[in-house]
C-alpha cells in the first residue's frame, strides 16, 4: 500500500508535466505548419545560402 502512496503522486505530476509541456510547445508555434515539415523532408535543395562566402584577405 505504502508504493501506491509514491506511485499516484508520481503518475499525476508526470501527466500534469507532459501536459504543461504540450501546452507550451502549443503556444509557440509548433504544431502551426505540419505540411510543410513533411514537404521539407522530400525537398533536394540544402536550406540556406546556396554560394560559399567569399574568403576575406587580412
Amino acid at each position: 500500500m505504502t508504493a501506491l502512496a509514491w506511485l499516484i503522486p508520481a503518475a499525476l505530476f508526470l501527466g500534469l508535466l507532459g501536459l504543461a509541456a504540450f501546452l507550451w510547445a502549443l503556444k509557440n508555434g509548433q504544431y502551426d505548419d505540419l505540411e510543410g515539415a513533411g514537404w521539407r523532408a522530400l525537398d533536394d535543395d540544402p536550406p540556406g545560402p546556396q554560394t560559399k562566402p567569399k574568403p576575406t584577405a587580412k
